[in-house]
């Protein structure tokens, strides 16, 4: 697993660390206006869209389907290719619609922005060039469920990669365009077709013949149609709450959406390191353990994946709550992007922090259910979390601004993957770490964040007297580096108390 989650996350870092390089030019060029938030809204929902069609839902029911077929020797060949045309068709038909009726579809999803308002023909403009994406986006999650489910990891993480360079590209050639914005859309329509491209190719070097899409109803398409209406009810749930934030936002001041997306992409950072890869890595495998009816390996893969996400998921949290002003800072302020706007999103991921643990942990989760078949259940246990999520955001964001939106998250999630864990628990096929590792774990947590708000800013003058040298990058580097040690060393012990329970 370990190897596995290395290939992914490897590729994974350097995908954000370009994203932020590429944020980084955002920040400085578009700021947090409005013209930034038109171009945020744009991205958004295709974004939305594709974590409903071309991610979640979709590897839920066909990735374990597709894999049980291959290896048992079924006809997965017939399996892709009616997966394909039925996926290729259903993203017409929404692309159709989307672009024919643009306005309409900003009407339902962004009611707070008005065909009166200045930047609406710049919200259509943009939308229409952003949600071709889609579709490329579900092609390359199809190939991408094929190659992971021989175990070819790489090609569909590196695959985000294209994203940022393409973005990158297109803004530094943002002179050839109507504006900044437009570059930007581009660049995201552009990295589409270069991320098909190159899976198409990691596909045919590994053997697996591209299939050609049609239309037919075999017996295992049918299992995957009927896995995956409750895995796109499931996804769907997740983004009513997404779409939730945008449709908020819209009624917040001016940049509100801005903020969100800054504070946004430092938490996505851990859970695509952490969280997506290692569902990622475990999906296929408990696939087949499911299939070989190997309970204690199923189980074992799971409550490792846990740990890891605990013991990661702490000195993460603790980091973005007391430090995250600070690496927003370092990033961002530049141009545009000014401190009011890092403080604003400072507090937004302060707020993301209390849920990161339960966040990172969902992809584990979920992949436990999904791989022995079941996606009935975590539809069932989200909603009553989303009900929750929504309620809070309603209830918070008069109070807390944008950073209550974050909050609500945080909690949903929360009480999603308490309600995931306990029904593996009752059905036996997860435990969890041991009460000793958590409980050690947990404390360091604490103990580090009471740390760094005592003095964080005790470490920073001292170096700022030191000379030139000394600032906030520093600053943050001997914290980060301190409290790095100190849960490396709580991490330790957990694990040696948990091998003694076990």
């Amino acid at each position: 697993m370990l190897r596995k989650l290395g290939t992914v996350s490897g590729l994974t870092l350097v995908s954000r660390l370009l994203g932020f390089l590429r944020d980084v030019v955002l920040a400085a060029t578009l700021g947090a206006g409005p013209v930034a938030d038109a171009f945020m809204l744009a991205f958004r929902l295709p974004n939305h869209f594709r974590a409903i069609l071309a991610e979640g839902a979709f590897n839920a029911a066909f990735l374990p389907t597709w894999a049980a077929a291959d290896a048992s020797g079924r006809d997965s060949t017939r399996l892709g290719a009616e997966v394909l045309g039925w996926l290729t068709l259903a993203n017409l038909v929404l692309l159709s619609l989307a672009l024919g009726a643009t306005g309409w579809m900003l009407a339902v999803l962004a009611p707070g922005l008005s065909p009166t308002d200045e930047t609406w023909p710049l919200v259509v403009t943009l939308t229409r060039i952003t949600f071709p994406y889609l579709l490329c986006m579900s092609l390359v999650a199809f190939l991408a469920a094929l190659l992971n489910g021989r175990d070819r990891f790489a090609a569909p993480a590196a695959a985000p990669i294209l994203l940022n360079l393409c973005m990158i590209g297109a803004l530094l050639m943002a002179q050839h365009f109507p504006s900044t914005a437009h570059a930007a859309a581009w660049g995201v329509m552009v990295s589409g077709v270069a991320q098909v491209i190159l899976l198409a190719g990691a596909a045919g070097r590994a053997g697996l013949p591209l299939p050609r899409p049609r239309l037919g109803l075999s017996p295992d398409t049918r299992l995957v149609f009927r896995r995956l209406g409750p895995a796109i009810l499931t996804s769907g749930a997740l983004q009513v709450a997404i779409f939730a934030d945008t449709i908020i936002a819209t009624f917040l001041p001016s940049g509100s959406l801005s903020h969100l997306y800054y504070a946004d992409r430092l938490y996505q950072l851990p859970i695509g390191l952490i969280g997506v890869a290692l569902g990622t890595v475990i999906l296929p495998d408990i696939g087949r353990r499911a299939g070989l009816g190997d309970a204690v390996g199923m189980r074992a893969v799971l409550d490792r994946a846990l740990l890891i996400c605990l013991a990661l998921g702490v000195p993460v949290a603790v980091m973005m709550a007391t430090l995250g002003d600070w690496a927003l800072r370092i990033l961002f302020v530049r141009g545009a992007f000014d401190l009011a706007a890092a403080e604003a999103s400072a507090a937004i991921l302060a707020a993301y922090a209390f849920g990161l643990v339960p966040a990172l942990a969902l992809r584990s989760l979920v992949a436990g259910f999904h791989g022995r078949g079941d996606t009935r259940t975590p539809l069932r246990l989200l909603a009553a979390a989303t009900v929750v999520n929504i309620a809070l955001k309603i209830v918070l964001t008069p109070w807390l601004g944008a950073a209550g939106l974050a909050v609500a998250t945080s909690a949903g999630i929360a009480l999603y993957a308490a309600l995931l864990f306990q029904t593996g628990r009752t059905r036996g096929f997860l435990t969890g770490p041991s009460a000793g590792s958590s409980a050690i774990l947990i404390a360091s947590g604490a103990v580090s964040a009471l740390a760094i708000w005592r003095w964080r800013d005790v470490i920073l003058d001292a170096l700022v007297a030191v000379g030139p040298a000394g600032g906030v990058l520093t600053a943050f580097l001997v914290v980060v580096s301190l409290s790095g040690a100190f849960h490396g060393i709580a991490t330790f012990v957990a694990l040696k108390v948990g091998r003694a329970r076990s």
